[in-house]
């Protein structure tokens, strides 16, 4: 799916742990989980599944769309349960949501308009923006339909939207070198596992620079970010034992539809707020699902 990742991943694994007790699965009894972590590093996929396909496991469960892109060219037999995929559909994985047709199903973390949401938030809470940065990977294939979500909001928004492309660790050096001498209004940062992994690095550099930011992942808000915003990724993970159950119990993949999201979570750090010294409006507190003080 070491260790350096394992604390990351612990409230979304453990959320789909928690979905399969409630099914009757206890890790170690009566299921046997196999983990493999990328840890950010996306070539890292091939090997990691070549490895469960060896070791001849019955399912395979993938957080995000590349490492279900990775499943999907290493093997069109073995049953795929997709957790916060994108863009199933226009990424090319499936034919369609209600009908996946081969050897994968899951859950898609696809929703109209969320990166405009995200900047709308941002303008909530400061109202003179006019220049973004966006975080992007060109390397997740979801991002071409985010990324025309956030440049069709900034646009009818007035907001200048500049774009760096962070494709693994490394490129945030020069991502934060441009951000210090452009001093940005604030920072959009799309869903993606390089960014979840490096989220205490990015947070500790917009902390430095006063930048207000929104991103996907409450985790990031837990590192010191301002505020997320997007579909809950532990109801995610936890529905995911879901079909993990069916698939056991003789379901085929290709009749289960793919589900979209049905919960979002909006969380707000008043803390980081504070230390950028915003204020945010008490509507939007009210809103939130989660408060960090």
């Amino acid at each position: 799916m070491g260790n350096s990742t394992a604390a990351l991943e612990a409230n979304l694994v453990g959320s789909f742990r928690d979905g399969l007790r409630e099914l009757g699965y206890e890790e170690g009894r009566n299921i046997i989980i196999e983990y493999r972590w990328a840890d950010g590093k996306y070539e890292r996929f091939p090997t990691l599944v070549a490895e469960l396909i060896a070791a001849k496991v019955d399912v395979i469960v993938t957080a995000g769309t590349p490492a279900a892109l990775a499943v999907k060219r290493a093997t069109t037999s073995l049953p795929l349960v997709m957790v916060a995929v994108g863009d199933p559909v226009g990424t090319g994985l499936v034919p369609s949501l209600a009908r996946p047709g081969s050897n994968l199903t899951g859950l898609s973390s696809i929703a109209p308009d969320l990166e405009g949401k995200r900047l709308d938030l941002l303008h909530e809470i400061v109202p003179t923006l006019s220049h973004v940065v966006m975080f992007f990977n060109s390397l997740n294939p979801f991002h071409v339909a985010s990324m025309q979500q956030a440049h069709t909001a900034a646009q009818a928004m007035g907001i200048k939207l500049q774009q760096h492309d962070i494709r693994k660790s490394e490129d945030l050096d020069g991502a934060f070198a441009a951000i210090r001498k452009e001093r940005p209004d604030a920072l959009l940062i799309l869903a993606d596992r390089v960014f979840l992994h490096n989220r205490q690095r990015m947070m500790e550099f917009t902390e430095k620079q006063r930048l207000p930011n929104v991103n996907a992942y409450t985790e990031l808000v837990e590192a010191g970010g301002l505020m997320s915003y997007g579909p809950s990724y532990e109801d995610m993970h936890k529905r995911a034992a879901i079909y993990v159950n069916k698939i056991i119990k003789g379901a085929k993949p290709a009749d289960l539809p793919i589900e979209q999201p049905s919960k979002f979570t909006f969380v707000i750090n008043l803390r980081t707020a504070k230390a950028l010294g915003l204020t945010i409006p008490q509507s939007l507190i009210t809103l939130a699902d989660k408060v960090i003080e």
